[in-house]
């Protein structure tokens, strides 16, 4: 039954993939022939609305199939708002937590954009619509190649710098995987990570857009997934194996450490808040899985 249910799951996102992707296609390639800014944004205004109707299509799938369960708790003030600009970040342990953050907030704030691999462009119908509609390509290279071409950061940090353009051309919610790929135990290990649940957290791509956002962010999220019943596979989720995901969902306003990133030593300041969001975090899943093996 299980199999059955992730074939069918993956029939039907491959389906509404290619049914939204036609109309994206269609506006993004009269965007990039449309020589007049204001036709152009309001153009990608509509092409962000297709990101709207493809998660919903996915959300009517997990609540149809039963793939699943959200079991999520709000801290802060809120006030989620559509026409805003938000930098959201979390921990990364599957290729699940995409569909969780994009069900999570959808009609709250802003269609979530994200950084993602270069190499992903390739993918079939997806790549092609994630460039169109702006999600930023990066490559990512090792510490011993930067060691050797440091000129490579800059190539990195310009690259970051003109997708923010577009970010700032209507209101967008910029989602950050801070650890920069999924936790593993292997990768925990060999990065010799302080954290218990956590990979090391980076900074230099965060300080890069909340810098290119100054003046317009309207508040940063702090979200803490965790899968009680251990880490799903992309595969395993959309079969029903996960059968709850924990999130919390803290609003932090504006941080003064993000709002001051450009200033004289705010690379700095946003680094150490930054480690400490992510020792706060740890110690919030510590707490999370802690109890639950406490009470069976």
């Amino acid at each position: 039954m299980d199999t059955l249910r992730g074939i069918v799951s993956i029939a039907f996102i491959s389906v509404h993939t290619v049914f939204w992707c036609i109309p994206l296609y269609a506006m993004g390639l009269v965007r990039i022939g449309v020589p007049m800014h204001a036709a152009r944004r309001g153009i990608g205004g509509a092409m962000d609305r297709i990101i709207d109707g493809w998660v919903a299509s996915n959300r009517a799938l997990l609540w149809s199939l039963r793939l699943t369960k959200l079991d999520v708790r709000f801290q802060g003030d809120g006030g989620f708002r559509r026409d805003g600009w938000y930098l959201i970040v979390s921990n990364h342990q599957s290729w699940a937590d995409i569909l969780v953050l994009q069900d999570l907030f959808l009609a709250r704030v802003p269609p979530l954009k994200f950084f993602t691999k270069r190499e992903l462009i390739w993918a079939p119908m997806v790549g092609v619509a994630m460039w169109l509609l702006g999600f930023p390509y990066v490559r990512r290279y090792g510490r011993e190649v930067l060691e050797a071409h440091p000129e490579l950061r800059e190539h990195d940090r310009n690259a970051t710098l003109r997708a923010c353009e577009r970010f700032l051309e209507r209101p967008t919610s910029v989602l950050s995987f801070l650890e920069g790929t999924r936790f593993t135990p292997a990768k925990h290990a060999a990065q010799r990570s302080p954290h218990t649940w956590l990979l090391k957290p980076k900074s230099s791509g965060f300080a890069y857009v909340a810098e290119a956002l100054d003046g317009r962010l309207s508040g940063m999220v702090n979200v803490t997934i965790d899968y009680p019943g251990g880490t799903p596979s992309f595969w395993d989720y959309l079969c029903g194996r996960c059968r709850r995901v924990d999130v919390t969902v803290a609003s932090l306003g504006v941080p003064v450490a993000v709002a001051g990133v450009a200033e004289s030593g705010g690379r700095e300041a946003l680094r150490g808040w930054i480690d400490d969001l992510w020792r706060a975090k740890d110690r919030e899943l510590t707490i999370l899985r802690e109890g639950r093996d406490g009470t069976g």
